[in-house]
């Protein structure tokens, strides 16, 4: 059954009036009633029919964000960015996750149709390239954050992925660790791609596994590795999560760390500090990505033009115990 407006307005406790207005951007409306009630639209998939789409004509002030999930690590920092920048500027901000696939990808698709936010902060979920590559050829403003596969039609910002693990592996070096092991993330990501040529290009090794950015992957890596009598004196995994499997597994065996075995993780999500022990990780700065990423959405609504080019933001190599500099005896 087609979701009216009424249904809206009983919903955010308001009159069909006022959802009327918030659609059209006309009349006066309080901030905090106009996001109650483009969050109702949102949940209820309400779509205005062309009539009441006045909307279109004007700007909703609201800005959406389209993120994979929000159990990903790293989310709430990046999220956080991106809230305080559009907050700051007087925006709402309609927040979308690909957690139910094809359902999601419909509902948020709903929210473009209804104009019910003026530009688009993402995160790209799994097969919704094309999708997004339409919207924006439509007219729809697009910023990536952490674009994974390397997309120049779309203004992005990025990390130094590249130097990031080519930071790791100069560490490891310099504290004489040469038979590195380094566990990837899925390898069709760009990021991937980067911190593994980052790494190898200071590093070399022979000893690359394919992870999927799980604890699970780190844990299965160093326990086959380690049946299989590889020998290694140091790991570098593609993200904080995989270096704590690691960290699990190499104990489980009685190795030490870093005696035996240094770590170096990725990203410096707030739980490596709090590993056993503390994991040495290459920082990524997903606050300031989202507030980047916020910043030139806001700015091309404003009529500037995007760049370009990425806006690249640096990574940080943070040491900690489970790779300390020097050798550990």
């Amino acid at each position: 059954m087609r979701v009216t407006i009424a249904d809206v307005a009983r919903e955010a406790g308001v009159s069909k009036t006022t959802v009327s207005r918030v659609i059209n951007t006309k009349g006066e409306v309080d901030g905090s009633t106009a996001a109650r009630v483009r969050a109702v639209i949102a949940q209820l998939g309400y779509v205005p029919s062309s009539g009441a789409v006045g909307l279109a004509r004007g700007s909703s002030r609201t800005v959406g964000m389209l993120v994979p999930s929000l159990t990903w690590p790293w989310m709430g920092e990046l999220l956080q960015g991106v809230v305080d920048t559009v907050e700051a500027a007087d925006y709402g901000l309609l927040l979308f996750t690909c957690n139910r696939g094809a359902e999601s990808v419909e509902r948020f698709t709903s929210q473009v149709s209804a104009r019910a936010f003026d530009g688009l902060v993402v995160v790209e979920p799994e097969n919704t390239l094309d999708h997004l590559t339409e919207l924006h050829r439509d007219g729809l403003p697009i910023v990536l954050i952490d674009d994974r596969g390397h997309h120049p039609e779309f203004p992005s910002v990025v990390t130094t992925n590249h130097e990031g693990g080519a930071s790791a592996a100069r560490h490891l070096r310099d504290a004489g660790r040469t038979r590195p092991v380094v566990i990837t993330g899925p390898a069709h990501f760009g990021c991937v791609r980067d911190r593994l040529a980052g790494f190898v290009s200071v590093l070399p090794t022979n000893h690359v596994v394919m992870g999927d950015f799980t604890e699970l992957s780190g844990r299965l890596a160093v326990e086959e590795l380690l049946a299989s009598g590889t020998e290694f004196d140091s790991v570098f995994a593609h993200n904080d999560i995989t270096a704590a499997g690691v960290l699990r597994a190499l104990r489980a065996a009685g190795k030490t760390v870093p005696g035996d075995i240094a770590v170096v993780g990725f990203d410096d999500i707030p739980m490596s500090e709090h590993t056993e022990p503390p994991l040495t990780t290459v920082r990524q700065p997903t606050r300031q990505m989202g507030e980047m990423a916020a910043r030139m959405l806001l700015s091309h609504l404003g009529g500037t033009l995007a760049p370009d080019t990425p806006v690249v933001l640096p990574t940080e190599l943070v040491v900690r115990h489970s790779a300390p500099p020097g050798r550990v005896t």
